[in-house]
């Protein structure tokens, strides 16, 4: 017998979610077993209720792209993640798939395909919506990602500076950034504050959207 599968609904939009609902609701199979507006409260309610799914709005307050996708995966690392979103920026899909995303639809796509998406992640395989593909076929998109030597950066930054970056904008702490670059916390803590002051940046989420934007790997 065909196991369950309970879905969380997250998008900030009411109108949204209820549309997701209804949906889901001529599929056999699937439940949706809660809903959420925001990044905190979808973080409460996957710890609280392990769901098998979410269906996650990228653009939800909260949620901080590629780097939310890596801590809820942290919270629940067998969860898969539908990514449903307005943007259909290669580098941004690419991103998400390579944060752990099973799935990427566009908010502008057949409804059709969620479905299909549910489907493929049953089967344990990625789902690209039709208007992204090409961000995956594109035979560009199997050159290597941008490291922190090849990132371009609005603001010049030294090596050190794009290394503190990255490691930033993957979340890790003073003492974890410290541990990778053999230096010491303190001095991994003034690198990081005089980074955020150059930048003009306040805390992780635009660390993470400033370095998704200039092509570094964060996932």
């Amino acid at each position: 017998m065909r196991k369950l599968l309970t879905i969380v609904v997250a998008d900030d939009h009411a109108i949204v979610r209820e549309g997701l609902k209804l949906l889901l609701s001529t599929m056999d199979h699937v439940s949706v077993v809660a809903e959420a507006a925001d990044g905190e409260t979808l973080t409460t309610i996957v710890r609280a209720s392990s769901p098998d799914l979410v269906i996650l709005d990228l653009g939800m307050p909260g949620v901080a792209g590629v780097q939310f996708i890596n801590e809820l995966r942290a919270v629940a690392p067998r969860m898969k993640i539908l990514a449903l979103t307005a943007n259909i920026e290669p580098r941004t899909v690419r991103a998400v798939i390579a944060a752990g995303a099973s799935g990427y639809l566009t908010k502008t796509g057949d409804p059709a395909e969620l479905n299909a998406a549910l489907d493929a992640m049953l089967r344990n395989e990625i789902y690209l919506s039709q208007s992204v593909r090409f961000a995956i076929d594109d035979p560009r998109s199997h050159q290597p990602p941008p490291t922190t030597d090849t990132a371009l950066s609005p603001i010049p930054l030294t090596r050190r500076e794009m290394q503190i970056l990255s490691l930033a904008a993957q979340g890790l702490t003073a003492r974890e950034t410290a541990d990778r670059l053999g230096i010491s916390p303190l001095t991994a803590r003034k690198h990081r504050e005089n980074l955020m002051r150059k930048l003009s940046l306040h805390n992780t989420a635009e660390i993470a959207a400033y370095a998704l934007r200039i092509g570094l790997p964060i996932g």
